[in-house]
């Protein structure tokens, strides 16, 4: 009898999920969200598989900048991998299809994204130490302890995703009835804790990165300009000036990619429990998947970062005359 109970709650919640005013079935966008995913996927998997291909399978000098390249590419090719839950999640309305992207497809496309935002800070101020120190190698530029770096950044990052991820998979499953057509909709009290909680850390992260990645560039802006004052016609005048540019390239990427997201998340976030009108929870959803877009749009724009900062990369692919 309980069973039997337990399973007509169970299909109610499902037909909740798919036949309400605020299910995924009924967003307008669906077709929209997935035929960009699809594109920004295949784009990414081709260029991050000839970028994983150029620095594991060719030879090229291990260095505190070529290890930090590697990981940011490992961590590009996980968020292009990740898109492939995001894409079914568009391309059905199951209930158990939503259920298996926002416990396994959403934390782990968040922890590749926010790695890749350590991992570009890590090489503006890699390539800033040389440009205050360009005859001398710091401890933290040094082969070992960049992998030491790495290492506790993919540790780190992961514990902070694991409670999250363990209290969703432990959950009761009546009481994640999907009423909407975000993850946040699975959510009971402690589960919802959990989420703020990350976002609410995710910016703080974020926001250091951006005024690091703007100071570094500006600091470089300012050698270079006292540079070119004193010393007008130093060969190490050009060097600088490229360094510019690489960190002009990395922070306008940064930018364009990360900045609408965090713009948009987290105030999402606050004020969809507030609303009460499915017409302006899908318009809120919209403005934040759009800015989800451009986050991952990351993984098709990180490949321009190999190309600009890594000349061993441009030399495997023989295009070293173009940078």
């Amino acid at each position: 009898m309980s069973g039997s109970m337990s399973s007509s709650i169970m299909e109610q919640n499902a037909t909740n999920s798919t036949e309400g005013s605020c299910g995924l079935s009924e967003m307008p966008a669906r077709p929209f969200f997935f035929c960009l995913y699809t594109v920004i996927f295949l784009a990414s998997l081709v260029l991050n598989s000839i970028t994983i291909y150029v620095y594991f399978c060719k030879a090229i000098h291990q260095s505190s900048i070529t290890i930090y390249m590697k990981n940011l590419a490992i961590a590009d090719l996980f968020v292009c991998l990740c898109l492939i839950l995001r894409i079914a999640k568009y391309a059905s309305t199951s209930m158990e299809i939503q259920r298996i992207y926002c416990n396994f497809g959403a934390p782990t496309s968040y922890l590749n994204m926010y790695s890749s935002i350590l991992f570009m800070f890590y090489i503006a101020a890699n390539r800033y130490m040389k440009i205050v120190r360009p005859l001398q190698t710091h401890m933290l530029q040094t082969v070992r302890s960049t992998r030491y770096i790495c290492t506790m950044t993919w540790a780190v990052l992961l514990c902070l995703n694991c409670p999250y991820i363990v209290a969703f998979f432990s959950a009761d499953k009546q009481t994640l009835a999907h009423s909407g057509f975000d993850c946040d909709s699975f959510h009971n009290n402690f589960l919802q804790q959990i989420y703020l909680a990350l976002q609410i850390m995710s910016f703080v992260m974020f926001f250091f990165v951006l005024v690091s990645l703007i100071l570094f560039y500006w600091l470089n802006v300012r050698k270079l300009c006292q540079a070119q004052f004193t010393m007008p016609n130093q060969h190490g005048n050009f060097k600088l000036s490229k360094s510019k540019r690489n960190m002009r390239v990395l922070v306008v990427i940064f930018c364009v990619c990360f900045v609408p997201y965090h713009l948009v998340r987290l105030p999402y976030v606050f004020i969809k429990p507030l609303l009460n009108d499915c017409t302006t929870e899908q318009v809120f959803y919209f403005l934040k998947e759009l800015s989800v877009l451009l986050a991952v749009l990351n993984a098709c724009l990180d490949p321009l970062i190999h190309f600009v900062f890594c000349k061993t990369f441009r030399a495997q692919l023989k295009l070293q005359r173009f940078c």
